[in-house]
């Protein structure tokens, strides 16, 4: 009888082990020791072995990857603290390297207690790819719909168009201060005609990156204030303090060359 359920138990376990080989994400475990016991066969492609030479070795010599003999090896924390973990990590396997989002799971005897750990991991280098990919894209956008660009000499203009959220005011704001770097201007412009709707937000947006100009050394005009934006702005109460606002962007560098002390002359 005890033969029979050996060999019972057996038989499933070998079941279950090429159900694990047929999958398409790696698959192996390891004792509390972080030594390899089973390894299926999408984890043995990764590491260009066989079982024969990858059992027994530790998984981190075997995978090099950022986690590994680190504070955030996921599998050391799920044999630690009895829970799953789960993270994103960069392999380095024969010259390759391979983004992978993994789960580990603690593996537990039939007491109860974690004798060690299991790890399946999905490759999402594509995804990893393309998220960069539409990362630039995005980045790329920005610098477009917000380009500073020198008016005069020492006069910068940003034309705003569109909605401005906090990600596009930051953009703003770091572009406006690099070109003040660079060209050591002393008036900048901030077109918003473009601008269809300006709330609390919004006007918080505009206040800070005036004020963030004049640590510059830099004098910022708003102009392109329309009706309907300056309505707004008095039924919402927003104090602008002593910003400087011109409704046109003529006017605005009309401001620009007092500030500076030029006179345009008609030589006709």
């Amino acid at each position: 009888m005890n033969k029979i359920v050996t060999n019972f138990q057996e038989a499933d376990i070998m079941l279950k082990m090429q159900i694990l080989d047929q999958l398409p994400t790696s698959v192996f475990a390891v004792d509390n020791k972080l030594n390899v016991i089973y390894v299926n066969n999408a984890a043995q492609k990764i590491l260009n072995g066989t079982s024969e030479n990858i059992l027994g070795k530790a998984c981190y010599n075997l995978f090099n990857s950022l986690h590994c003999n680190t504070e955030e090896c996921r599998m050391r924390k799920a044999i630690d603290s009895g829970k799953i973990c789960s993270g994103r990590n960069e392999v380095n396997a024969n010259g390759l390297k391979i983004h992978m989002e993994y789960f580990c799971v603690p593996l537990k005897d039939e007491n109860n207690v974690v004798i060690g750990g299991l790890e399946f991991a999905v490759n999402i280098t594509e995804r990893v790819q393309y998220e960069a990919q539409l990362k630039n894209q995005s980045k790329t956008i920005r610098e477009m719909s917000t380009p500073t660009i020198k008016l005069w000499d020492d006069v910068l203009l940003l034309p705003i168009v569109g909605v401005v959220d906090s990600m596009r005011a930051q953009h703003m704001m770091d572009s406006m201060l690099n070109k003040i770097m660079e060209t050591y201007s002393k008036v900048i412009i901030m077109d918003i005609q473009g601008v269809a709707a300006v709330d609390t937000a919004v006007a918080n947006h505009l206040i800070k990156i005036t004020k963030a100009t004049k640590l510059m050394g830099c004098e910022c005009i708003v102009s392109g204030i329309s009706p309907a934006v300056a309505q707004t702005i008095i039924q919402l109460g927003i104090e602008m303090g002593d910003i400087k606002t011109k409704s046109t962007l003529s006017d605005a560098l009309a401001e620009a060359f007092l500030i500076l002390n030029l006179e345009v002359k008609n030589n006709s």
